[in-house]
C-alpha cells in the first residue's frame, strides 16, 4: 500500500471524530451562505501576498512543533494511563534500582505468588514473563557511545511471540509486536524458534542493527558491562520488527544461565560471579482487571518467599509514571510553559499582521460602511480574514507533520527508556485546526475592534 493509500485511509477513519466533522461542516456552510463576503475576504488577503504568506509560515511553524509536542505528550499519558482491563503487573526489587533479585524468584512470581486455596493463580505460559538485561559493547577499547553498546532483553523466547492451541498469536510484548504484519510475525516465530533451539543466538531490531553495521547471519562478540566477565558470542538470527523495539535485542535467559554457571564451576561460593542470584530484573503479569489485580499484588505482598530481598508490584502504567519521574520537570515545561508560549506567539504573529492590514486600509473601512456596511459586519471581515489564514496554515501544518513523520520517515527518533520512537497523533489534522483557528480569533480581536470602530468623519477629514 502506497504512501497516499494510507494517508488516504487515515483521514477516512478520522473523519469519524464528531468534533472534527462538525467543525468542517460549519465552515462549508458559512463559506458557501456567506459566498460574496468569502470572496471578499479571499481578496484582501491577496492584495498583500507577502505579508499573509509570512503570517501563514509562522503558524505553520508553530503548529508543526506543538502538534509534535502534544503528540510525546499524548503518546505518554496514554502509557501512564490507568487501565481497570487486561491490565500488566509489573514486579520489581522493592528498595534499590537497578531492581536485581534471584532468578528463582521468577517462578513462583509469574503465577502471582499463590499459596493456599482460593487465591489467584496467574497462567505463567501465556500471562506472565520475566527479565534480564544484558549491557554489552561490540568494541570494549573505544570510548562507549549509544551506537556501540547493545541492549539485550534476556528472556523466554516464547514469551515474544508463539501460537496458542487454538492458532492464535499471543504475545507478552503486545504494545509493540501485535502491530506487526502477519508475514512479519511468521518471520519472527521462525527466528525465535531457532533461539530456543540454540541459546546462543539473538534477535535484535532494525534500529540497532544499522547502528551497528551488522545483518542477520552475522556473528558478534559482546563485552558485557554488567556482567563483567561474562563476554558473549552470539549469531544474529532475526529482526525484531515494528518500531517500537528497534533498538534492543533479545537473547536466550538459557544462554546466560549457562554462561554464569560455567563462570561458577569449581569455584567456592565467595568467587562466583556477583551477578549469580541478581540476575532477574521484573517480572510481568497479566491480569484480567484490577479487583483481580489487587488481589495478586496482596499475595505476593503478604508471601515469606520474598523477604529478601523485598519485591514490589505495580501496575505497569505506574511503573512507567515511576520511570518517568526523573523526568517531570521537563514534561510541565513543555506542557505549560512552552505550548502555551507558542500559542502567544502565534496570536502575536496573526495580530500584529492584522493590526498593519487594517491600518492601510482605514479609508476602505470608512467606505464600506458609506455603503451600508455594519460596524459588526466590518468586525466579522476582518476575524474572517484572519481565521482563514490560521485555519488553513494549522491544518495544512498538521496534515504535513503527520505525513512526514508517520509515513516518510517511519517516526522521530527519540530514545526515552523503552520507548525509540513517536508518532504524530492521529488527533493531528483536528488539532491543527483548532490551533490555527483559535490563536487567528484570538490575535485579531483587537484589530477587528479598531476596524469595527473607525469613524467615517474622521478618516475623510484626514484625507481631505
Amino acid at each position: 500500500m502506497s504512501h497516499l493509500d494510507r494517508a488516504f485511509l487515515y483521514f477516512m477513519d478520522d473523519w469519524r471524530n464528531p468534533v472534527g466533522v462538525a467543525a468542517v461542516v460549519a465552515i462549508a456552510f458559512v463559506s458557501i451562505l456567506f459566498w460574496e463576503q468569502s470572496r471578499f475576504v479571499a481578496r484582501s488577503l491577496r492584495r498583500n501576498i507577502l505579508r499573509s504568506t509570512l503570517t501563514g509560515l509562522a503558524t505553520f511553524v508553530l503548529v508543526l512543533v506543538i502538534t509534535l509536542i502534544w503528540s510525546a505528550l499524548a503518546f505518554l499519558d496514554k502509557e501512564t494511563e490507568s487501565k481497570s482491563h487486561n491490565l500488566k503487573a509489573l514486579i520489581t526489587e522493592k528498595y534499590e534500582s537497578p531492581s536485581q533479585m534471584p532468578w528463582s524468584y521468577a517462578e513462583t512470581l509469574s503465577e502471582g505468588a499463590p499459596s493456599k486455596k482460593g487465591d489467584y493463580r496467574v497462567d505463567p505460559n501465556k500471562d506472565a514473563m520475566a527479565w534480564a538485561f544484558y549491557i554489552g559493547t561490540l568494541d570494549p577499547g573505544a570510548k562507549q557511545t549509544r551506537e556501540s553498546i547493545l541492549f539485550f532483553f534476556v528472556m523466554d523466547p516464547r514469551k515474544v511471540l508463539s501460537v496458542d492451541e487454538h492458532g492464535k498469536w499471543t504475545s507478552m510484548m503486545d504494545e509493540g509486536i501485535n502491530e506487526v504484519s502477519e508475514a512479519d510475525k511468521r518471520t519472527l516465530l521462525a527466528a525465535l524458534k531457532d533461539m530456543q533451539e540454540n541459546p546462543y543466538k539473538v534477535i535484535m531490531g532494525s534500529g540497532r542493527l544499522a547502528a551497528i553495521h551488522k545483518k542477520v547471519g552475522e556473528r558478534i562478540k559482546v563485552t558485557s558491562l554488567n556482567y563483567q566477565g561474562l563476554d558473549l558470542e552470539c549469531e544474529i538470527c532475526g529482526v525484531l520488527p515494528g518500531s517500537r523495539y528497534e533498538q534492543n535485542a533479545v537473547m536466550n535467559y538459557d544462554y546466560l544461565d549457562g554462561a554464569i554457571r560455567a563462570y561458577n564451576k569449581g569455584k567456592s561460593k565467595d568467587q562466583q560471579h556477583p551477578m549469580t542470584d541478581k540476575s532477574l530484573a521484573l517480572v510481568f503479569v497479566r491480569v484480567p482487571d484490577m479487583p483481580t489485580y489487587d488481589r495478586v499484588a496482596a499475595q505476593i505482598s503478604s508471601s515469606p518467599e520474598f523477604r529478601s530481598p523485598a519485591v514490589k508490584c505495580e501496575t505497569l502504567s505506574s511503573g512507567i509514571a515511576s520511570f518517568l519521574d526523573p523526568f517531570k520537570d521537563i514534561l510541565f515545561g513543555l506542557r505549560w510553559i512552552l505550548v502555551p508560549a507558542m500559542f502567544l506567539t502565534i496570536s502575536l504573529v496573526i495580530a500584529n499582521a492584522i493590526s498593519i492590514s487594517v491600518r492601510e486600509r482605514r479609508v476602505e473601512m470608512a467606505v464600506l460602511k458609506v455603503l451600508g456596511f455594519s460596524p459588526n459586519q466590518i468586525l466579522l471581515l476582518v476575524l474572517s480574514e484572519a481565521l482563514l489564514i490560521g485555519c488553513l496554515s494549522g491544518t495544512i501544518s498538521a496534515v504535513a507533520t503527520w505525513l512526514v513523520v508517520n509515513q516518510l520517515i517511519d517516526g522521530i527518533a527519540i530514545p526515552l527508556g523503552f520507548f525509540s520512537k513517536f508518532y504524530v497523533d492521529g488527533a493531528a489534522p483536528w488539532w491543527g485546526l483548532a490551533i490555527g483557528s483559535s490563536t487567528a480569533l484570538i490575535g485579531s480581536l483587537i484589530p477587528a475592534w479598531s476596524a469595527r470602530s473607525v469613524k467615517v468623519s474622521e478618516v475623510f477629514s484626514k484625507v481631505a
